[in-house]
């Protein structure tokens, strides 16, 4: 897959999973870490964190 194929959100760690994988709510509801998240088009439930805000 090329970098182009992939999509770019920005969202909120809600909940931290076992192995080192995260929730992230892709709207703005809830308090908690800033995060860029990359998702591919053919699985949108799963992603990358990209980057973390401060």
């Amino acid at each position: 897959m090329a970098k182009e194929d992939v999509l770019e959100f920005s969202g909120t760690v809600v909940e931290l999973l076992p192995n080192a994988m995260f929730r992230v709510k892709l709207d703005n509801e809830l308090a908690g870490d800033r995060v860029n998240v990359e998702m591919t088009p053919y699985d949108l439930t799963k992603g990358r964190i990209t980057f973390r805000f401060k």
